[in-house]
């Protein structure tokens, strides 16, 4: 609060602007519109592009505060100015005062740039990985996997075929729409360069289609900023009982999904295939929508927003054929990240942890929410006492670009200072100084598979953002749950604490057991 007073204190001036409350009615008409956002450009032009906005205080500098709901609403009107002018809320808090609350907005003009992450998933061979590598560098597949080698790098993946890790991938589009392939995907400098230049860029998280590795797959979709899911399905083998997994997957994370039919070049009986496409889908309430030409992708309405029509795209890394179009679609994808998302404290999962040498400890991961700055003092944890390290972000990369900011939905690493503990996936890194360490939580789940019955004292694995830990599980509202059943349940971790919050989504698995759930309440 001492920051908003200080402010108040120096009067309305420069790029500090006073509200005491703003209507969706009357601030949102056209009239209005116009003139607050020409107010929010001109604190913007005198604060260097920042403006600064105080809600809850009147005209001449008094703190009142408002009603929690009247706040929201102020703060709804600003975020909603604030996009339409190409601009970004990059800092909300809220402050109690005189039994009300008092807002302040920090506002930003927004990057140029949109990077949107995509998550392909589907059975082992079914060409996720050479689709990947064909669409980044332009180059067609020789039917052997040439251009799997793009994303498939360790010795062993090479030599066997099959992926074993999440592989990373990216390629970028002009001010036109054309696609900016890469003559090197494999190059650092050649990424850096894409992800500089592009007016957009879009990141491929490559999960593992080898049933064994299940929970890597499950890792990349659950414990990423996805804004879309591509489930590839091959025309020579179809739909398997992993496609089926796979979907339910994306599914559970409430992503978007397209279907990339691959190998259509010794595809056969493909009115057959979608036919079963279809009928899945029709299970899991959702529509397919064939796209067999550019005039498909125009009259495609909005699927991201409602998640009920399902684009089908086939497509052959050999010859070419439907690779123009995902360009296309690709191009035309909005990202999927509210401005309250952008504004909130920055928080990352950590997925990976990595020890360069003349640089020290890099943490990397897609952000869930906010922007984090170089040098910007950070906190990282907690670790098995619940503790957080205080820490500094050295240095910040996109795809090996070096930059001074990054936000929500972005792929980054950070380079930290000041690390005096260990790292490990599923921390997080944060601005929040204070964050609530969780051992135990209540959440609704959906048993999906299970040979007997779950009652107390169960032991799966829960992946959640990107954490996979072992649990113990009490269900609450009945003695035990079977396949097929729904009910509230109480988890556990069995040995470390973790930064969990309501809304969360997650799998969980033991053997052939898999269920999904929301989290629903943390126990502190």
């Amino acid at each position: 609060m001492k920051d908003v007073e200080e402010l108040v204190r120096n009067g309305e001036k420069g790029n500090v602007e006073f509200k005491k409350l703003l209507s969706r009615r009357l601030h949102l008409e056209k009239g209005r519109r116009h003139s607050l956002a020409s107010q929010m450009k001109h604190r913007l032009l005198n604060g260097d592009g920042q403006a600064v906005y105080l809600v809850g205080v009147t005209d001449k500098g008094e703190i009142v505060g408002i009603d929690k709901a009247s706040l929201e609403e102020s703060i709804s009107v600003l975020t909603s100015i604030a996009s339409e002018n190409s601009l970004r809320v990059t800092e909300i808090r809220e402050y109690r005062i005189n039994g009300g609350y008092v807002g302040k907005l920090v506002i930003e003009y927004a990057p140029e740039k949109e990077h949107l992450l995509i998550g392909t998933a589907g059975h082992v061979d079914h060409g996720k990985s050479t689709l990947v590598g064909t669409l980044v560098s332009g180059v067609l597949d020789d039917g052997r996997g040439l251009t799997r080698i793009y994303l498939d790098t360790q010795k062993h993946e090479i030599e066997r075929g099959l992926s074993a890790d999440l592989s990373y991938a990216v390629y970028g589009f002009d001010t036109d729409g054309k696609a900016i392939k890469l003559k090197n995907p494999l190059d650092k400098e050649e990424k850096a360069e894409v992800v500089k230049k592009g007016a957009k860029i879009v990141s491929f998280v490559d999960t593992v289609g080898h049933e064994p590795w299940l929970r890597t797959t499950i890792r990349g979709i659950v414990g990423q900023k996805l804004d879309y899911g591509v489930l590839t399905i091959a025309c020579d083998d179809g739909i398997t009982h992993v496609t089926k997994e796979h979907l339910g997957i994306l599914l559970a994370m409430d992503l978007p999904v397209i279907i990339v039919l691959t190998k259509a070049d010794i595809g056969r009986s493909f009115g057959r295939l979608e036919r079963e496409i279809s009928d899945i889908l029709s299970l899991v309430g959702r529509v397919p929508k064939f796209i067999r030409s550019k005039r498909d992708l125009e009259s495609l309405p909005s699927f991201w927003e409602t998640k009920v029509l399902v684009p089908v795209v086939r497509t052959s890394a050999t010859t070419g054929e439907g690779l123009d179009l995902l360009d296309t679609l690709f191009w035309r994808l909005p990202k999927r990240v509210s401005p309250v998302e952008k504004a909130r404290d920055f928080v990352m999962y950590i997925d990976k942890v990595y020890s360069v040498k003349g640089v020290g400890t890099v943490v990397s991961g897609s952000i869930k929410q906010g922007i984090i700055r170089r040098n910007q003092e950070l906190y990282l944890g907690p670790d098995c006492r619940g503790r957080f390290a205080r820490v500094r972000a050295a240095s910040i990369q996109i795809h090996h670009l070096s930059v001074d900011t990054a936000e929500v939905g972005e792929i980054v690493g950070i380079a930290v200072k000041g690390l005096n503990q260990e790292v490990h996936r599923g921390m997080v890194i944060t601005t929040l100084k204070k964050l609530a360490v969780v051992w135990e939580f209540e959440a609704d789940i959906v048993v999906l598979n299970h040979p007997t019955r779950i009652s107390k004292g169960y032991e799966p694995v829960v992946h959640l953002e990107t954490i996979s830990e072992a649990v113990t599980v009490d269900p609450l509202d009945r003695e035990f749950l079977a396949a097929g059943d729904s009910g509230r349940v109480r988890m556990r971790f069995k040995y470390n604490p973790y930064y969990v919050t309501e809304g969360q989504k997650f799998v969980f698995r033991e053997g052939k057991s898999k269920g999904i759930g929301t989290v629903r309440r943390v126990l502190l």
